[in-house]
């Protein structure tokens, strides 16, 4: 195992700049998931790591060496890739053993870890078998055995469930987990899919056009967002963002007045905003709780008497669509509520989850 350290990497093509000075440090075993939009910089930066891509500056350690020089298969990095990248004219045990046979292991060795890892993917039965005659998920499981089998510090995953149903994504992000789980290995995964993000990872890492927008666990990130970016990309369904005003004893909302004081997770720094500042207020529909199930506290504040426009049920929660002042606002509400359409309810909400941003830079007050 080792760990990965990125310090000041950048990456051009030509004209066009596709990383801009990303620093990361990627401790020994850990799970990082870089997540962001299409075209953030996040293959790239894995293809960097990988030795797919050379970097424009900057320096790419792993273990305790620079690997900027370093050809791909003398990195003893692992990569799935999205599209698989089987060979298709050899057989799923031939594609599995193939970098081992290169490395001209002993063919007992190759054995020994071909079934133990055909056995941990249930891939027994298909070893005979070309990557034409299986489906999506199974080959999948092929080219994660491929990586597996090998003896690498690290796996890098590049958006590997993209390519497969919802169903199948789920199943297989539990697999990933738990082959991560059973040995420990570095691992760093792309993906655009925040929930991918959410459940497997150690430490997220959230890009948007080529620059780190924040690092932290998922919980971290969750919680407290550094800017409105973060704050809506991470979390399904997105976060609300709302216009409010803010005054020294409260926040207007609509017409609805929060206590100043009781909004805990907003600090100024020096000299407190104007008198009626204009802000951007963020709450996450999973923190509007149905009064009729929920006590108030000290702490919380009632939206009251909210008309429901809409009710999406989702199984085991349902989805409410409602309106302060003139901005549509969704809560997530749990079985017990029995709300419909037309009707109206009281919300709770404890507003130290409440977040103000900047108007102007959209950071996190």
């Amino acid at each position: 195992m080792a760990s990965i350290s990125l310090k000041n990497i950048v990456k051009n093509y030509g004209d066009t700049k596709v990383v801009k000075n990303i620093s990361l440090d990627i401790e020994d075993g850990e799970f990082v998931v870089l997540v962001g939009p299409s075209g953030c910089g996040k293959s790239t930066t894995l293809r960097m790591i990988a030795g797919l891509e050379q970097a424009t500056s900057g320096e790419i350690t792993i273990g305790d060496r620079v690997v900027n020089d370093v050809e791909p298969q003398h990195r003893n990095i692992a990569m799935v890739f999205q599209n698989y990248a089987l060979y298709p004219h050899k057989t799923v045990e031939e594609n599995i053993v193939f970098a081992l046979r290169r490395l001209k292991m002993e063919e007992s060795e190759i054995q020994r870890r071909l079934e133990d890892v055909a056995k941990m993917l249930k891939l027994e039965e298909y070893l005979k078998r070309k990557p034409a005659d299986l489906s999506g998920g199974q080959r999948q499981r092929v080219a994660m055995g491929r990586a597996i089998v090998r003896d690498a510090d690290c796996f890098l995953f590049d958006e590997p469930l993209s390519n497969l149903d919802a169903k199948l994504r789920n199943h297989m992000r539990t697999e990933i987990a738990q082959i991560h789980n059973r040995f420990g290995r570095t691992s760093v995964y792309v993906t655009h899919d925040q929930v991918e993000a959410m459940t497997l990872a150690d430490k997220v890492v959230v890009l948007r056009d080529g620059i780190i927008e924040q690092v932290g666990s998922p919980m971290e990130i969750f919680l407290n967002p550094n800017n409105i970016f973060v704050a809506t990309f991470i979390g399904s369904p997105s976060m609300n963002i709302m216009d409010g005003k803010l005054y020294n004893d409260h926040l207007q909302l609509g017409e609805y007045r929060l206590p100043r004081a009781l909004l805990t997770g907003v600090r100024f720094e020096g000299e407190l905003p104007q008198e009626g500042k204009t802000v951007k207020v963020g709450i996450r529909p999973d923190f509007f709780n149905d009064k009729e199930f929920f006590g108030e506290s000290d702490t919380t504040f009632n939206f009251e008497n909210v008309h429901i426009d809409l009710v999406e049920p989702m199984g085991f929660d349902k989805e409410v669509l409602f309106k302060i002042g003139d901005e549509n606002v969704k809560a997530r509400l749990d079985l017990r509520s029995e709300i419909a359409r037309s009707q109206n309810m009281d919300l709770l909400v404890d507003l130290s989850r409440v977040l103000l941003f900047d108007v102007q830079t959209e950071e996190r007050l």
